[in-house]
């Protein structure tokens, strides 16, 4: 008898029986002189003797059975592939259910087998799977969040989350209105008669072709969605959100290009710029409490207690400089008071802004450029520029380039068409349109 069984558990996935042409299930036969390709039979026909071709019944035979024990007693290999079927459809912990699936086994049983043979097992101590023992691992092979083939919400017509699923109709597995949604116009009109001549019916024939295209487009279209989770809009937002903000920008670059790969190769591959990122940000902090002189963890809780309490003391110095400004507004001493008041209590103050009071109209402060994106491509006097009208440095940078490539088409450039051309305060405009000037960037017309 042969214990070493071909296929796997599902009948579907075994080739028919040569006789009867019914699907196999073990224990079946295997004629041990017929090759190459196997002659199988179900037991039925091996006892009737069925003869086909070059087989006769007098052959060498095995019997073909997964009926054995692999990994320890108790579970045979055929037990053993449910088991790893079972914890992929389900998930890894869900014993109950795994136990459900497999009919044969308890919830303890399987937990302990999987967990002593396929976990906990030394022969895999040097592998990769040590490196996912821990609960809060980033990288998982189920990045999926959600089987594609989940059933998605069913909402009520023309309601907001309707609209959102882009009027997918989940008992018919179509849109409201489907990609390339006229294609069928250009077919209403085409009958095909007798009497049509050879370029005429070529012709329709062409046109059948491109509907046919068409047609396999649109189903290409809604494969993808459905392949990616994309139809439940909820649930791929809520994923899109655990990310912090640069995989989230990365994630939506990269969106374009799911169609290309799979939908699990594709999350993988977000999920292992996230784990880099989180890598690297572990590593900017190692990095500081090595330059601080921290060489233990006790060490470095200390300094990051001490180092809130300097980031909160130059806060509350910020905000005084900010109201010796405005000390004769009785308004804005009111709001620094209540951002000091929310301080003290342990509670981040909201922001707000000065009012301006009634006796007169005061200058904002300087803005402060710390932590701004593209901060660091400005020099020290485009700063001081950005800080007086108060620009962040993504818009100057915008602006800077819009008036540089106008001045370089006409050969020079006049305040009027600064004007024009950045679309902001008219005296904003005129500090930027001086600087440029004075810095040599631009000419005058």
């Amino acid at each position: 008898m042969d214990r070493l069984a071909s296929f796997g558990n599902d009948p579907f996935d075994k080739p028919p029986c040569r006789g009867c042409s019914s699907y196999l299930t073990e224990p079946y036969i295997k004629c041990a002189e017929c090759g190459p390709s196997p002659f199988l039979l179900c037991l039925q026909c091996f006892t009737r003797g069925f003869e086909y071709k070059k087989h006769q019944s007098d052959h060498k035979y095995e019997i073909m059975t997964s009926d054995f024990p692999v990994l320890e007693p108790g579970w045979t290999a055929q037990e053993e592939m449910a088991l790893l079927e079972a914890v992929m459809d389900c998930g890894f912990g869900n014993w109950q259910d795994v136990a459900y699936q497999m009919r044969t086994k308890t919830k303890e049983e399987c937990e302990s087998h999987y967990m002593k043979n396929f976990i906990n097992n030394p022969l895999f101590s040097s592998t990769l799977l040590s490196l996912r023992k821990t609960k809060d691992s980033h990288f998982a092979e189920g990045a999926i969040p959600f089987k594609p083939t989940d059933d998605p919400p069913r909402p009520t017509f023309d309601s907001v989350l309707s609209r959102d699923m882009a009027g997918y109709m989940p008992a018919r597995a179509d849109f409201m209105e489907e990609f390339d949604n006229y294609a069928e116009w250009d077919l209403k009109d085409i009958d095909f008669v007798d009497d049509d001549s050879d370029i005429l019916r070529a012709l329709k024939l062409a046109v059948v072709d491109i509907y046919h295209s068409r047609l396999k487009e649109r189903q290409r279209r809604k494969k993808i969605i459905r392949d990616h989770g994309l139809i439940n809009l909820r649930k791929f937002q809520m994923l899109e959100r655990c990310y912090p903000k640069e995989v989230q920008e990365l994630y939506d670059v990269m969106r374009r290009f799911a169609r290309v790969v799979g939908p699990i190769e594709h999350d993988k591959f977000i999920e292992s710029h996230a784990l880099e990122f989180e890598l690297r940000r572990e590593i900017r902090r190692l990095q500081e409490y090595r330059k601080a002189g921290i060489k233990s963890f006790c060490s470095a809780k200390v300094y990051e207690r001490v180092k809130r309490m300097r980031e909160d003391e130059r806060r509350k110095r910020t905000m005084l400089c900010d109201v010796l400004q405005y000390i004769q507004d009785g308004r804005a001493c009111q709001q620094w008071l209540s951002k000091q008041a929310a301080i003290d209590a342990g509670i981040t103050p909201a922001v707000t802004t000065i009012t301006v009071s009634a006796t007169g109209r005061r200058s904002a402060p300087p803005l402060n450029l710390t932590g701004l994106p593209g901060t660091e491509k400005l020099n020290e006097r485009e700063k001081e520029l950005c800080q007086v009208v108060r620009l962040v440095p993504g818009a100057y940078l915008e602006y800077k380039q819009a008036l540089l490539n106008e001045c370089r088409r006409q050969g020079g450039l006049r305040l009027a068409q600064a004007r024009a051309l950045i679309k902001i305060d008219v005296n904003k405009t005129r500090k930027i349109y001086d600087f440029l000037i004075k810095e040599g960037y631009i000419t005058k017309a």
